[in-house]
């Protein structure tokens, strides 16, 4: 894409110059103001379409250390520069027009067929010129190259008018040739205008008309997206750059956020294809968040780890109870203030009335271990066996797993369950097992069993 923008801006330099020294050469051997002012103008271009072509190749260069949005904006200026050479060439046309018109000053034109020759080779090649700028400008979006396209379709215009001009003095008005010339100035000022607002707003950073909404909708069909709170766009060269801050609820974890943030991007991508986007997160909590979640949440964001937390309404009175687990080496009194913190923490949360009961427990420690003998692991699940048939609930006792730690054996089974059971029943016959495991087998220090259902 990029050696495209460089090929088609070095063709319009030469197209230019071609241009400007036929029209030069052919206006002064005719006296046509027109036709000067077309040469001027197309002087005008060849030196834009250089700019053009030196543009192009700067901006694109990848961002550095100290351009931390790339080179884009390079386009701009010199799309900036080119609109204030065609202001200033309008001037100088419609300055020397008004002469001739009005004070009679310059003299008489010669339509001569050279004059027709140019002019008409001139609109074909403005014709087809613009229309390939303008493709190459839309497909790479830029804006030097659609500056050097208005320059063309504009040349294309005046261009007309010129030859107009030159018709009417062939049929004996020879003021239709000041006139024409007023004409081109005029479309050359229309031409810098329209390149001038848009110049200036790519510099101000102008978001594109219907950015920010397409941008919003995008992002608020996220699963997850509680709101748009916030939407920046700036385009730089070829791109836009965005910048979008979502609200989210503050119970999700964190690779949630990070996938959320992920899929917005995608989102905004599929939208506008050159985005670059930013996307950044505000947690709100949201209306239907329970306790549980409330309490969780405030645990996450002091980093603790608390587990077993049960709610209860006595009489209107909330009630919390917990488990925290801390740092087994941790002093009672240093564990005591940590249990304070989170306890404040949520009563600030919940309301001062609240009931919080914190049981602090040893926080679990990572342990080296090994795979425990044959004979061990079929004695273990001998014993499993044995206890779920008792029962008469848990069955089907499988893939049994033992493993040796310094501070005593970790055991994992599977086991199957009638599948109609709700969880918290299959929870406490599953409990049942496990305890009655570490009763028989008073060396096993934790014992996890997870239930399927039954077949």
């Amino acid at each position: 894409m990029q050696s495209e923008k460089e090929s088609v801006a070095l063709g319009s330099i030469f197209v230019s110059a071609g241009l400007t020294l036929a029209k030069a050469v052919v206006g002064i051997l005719s006296g046509s103001l027109a036709l000067l002012s077309e040469a001027a103008h197309s002087l005008i271009d060849l030196f834009a379409t250089i700019m053009t072509y030196f543009a192009v190749r700067i901006s694109g260069k990848p961002a550095d250390a100290e351009h931390h949005y790339g080179h884009g904006k390079i386009e701009s200026i010199t799309a900036l520069a080119e609109t204030a050479l065609l202001f200033v060439l309008s001037g100088v046309v419609i300055w020397e027009a008004a002469q001739r018109l009005f004070r009679g000053h310059g003299h008489a034109v010669e339509a001569t067929f050279w004059a027709f020759m140019v002019i008409g080779i001139s609109i074909v090649v403005d014709f087809f010129r613009a229309r390939l700028l303008y493709r190459v400008a839309h497909k790479t979006a830029s804006e030097a190259l659609e500056a050097d396209a208005l320059h063309f379709g504009s040349d294309m215009w005046s261009s007309i008018a010129v030859f107009i001009g030159l018709c009417a003095v062939a049929a004996g008005y020879p003021w239709a040739d000041s006139a024409a010339a007023m004409v081109v100035a005029v479309f050359v000022c229309l031409a810098g205008w329209r390149l001038g607002r848009r110049t200036i707003d790519t510099l101000t950073d102008t978001a594109p008309p219907g950015s920010a909404d397409a941008i919003t909708r995008a992002a608020e069909h996220v699963n997850g997206v509680v709101a748009v709170e916030n939407v920046r766009a700036r385009p730089v060269g070829d791109k836009l750059f965005v910048e979008i801050v979502l609200a989210v609820s503050r119970s999700l974890p964190l690779d949630r956020v990070e996938l959320l943030k992920r899929q917005a991007a995608e989102a905004i991508r599929a939208v506008l294809p050159r985005a670059e986007v930013s996307v950044a997160t505000a947690p709100r909590a949201l209306d239907n968040e329970s306790v549980i979640e409330r309490v969780m949440v405030i645990a996450r964001n002091q980093g603790l780890a608390v587990h077993h937390v049960t709610v209860h309404d006595i009489h209107g009175k909330l009630s919390v109870s917990l488990d925290l687990e801390v740092d087994r080496k941790l002093p009672l009194g240093g564990a005591h203030d940590i249990a304070d913190g989170l306890e404040a923490a949520l009563r600030e949360e919940l309301g001062t009335d609240v009931e919080v009961e914190t049981h602090i427990e040893p926080l679990a420690a990572d342990a080296a271990g090994r795979e425990a003998p044959p004979e061990r692991i079929r004695a273990v699940e001998h014993t499993l066996g044995e206890i779920a048939a008792e029962g008469g609930i848990v069955r089907d006792i499988h893939n049994v797993r033992v493993r040796e730690t310094d501070d005593g054996e970790i055991v994992n089974f599977h086991c199957r369950v009638d599948p109609a059971l709700t969880v918290q029943a299959v929870h406490e016959k599953v409990d049942e097992v496990e305890r009655a495991l570490r009763r028989r087998s008073p060396s096993i220090k934790r014992a996890i069993g997870h239930a399927e259902p039954r077949r």
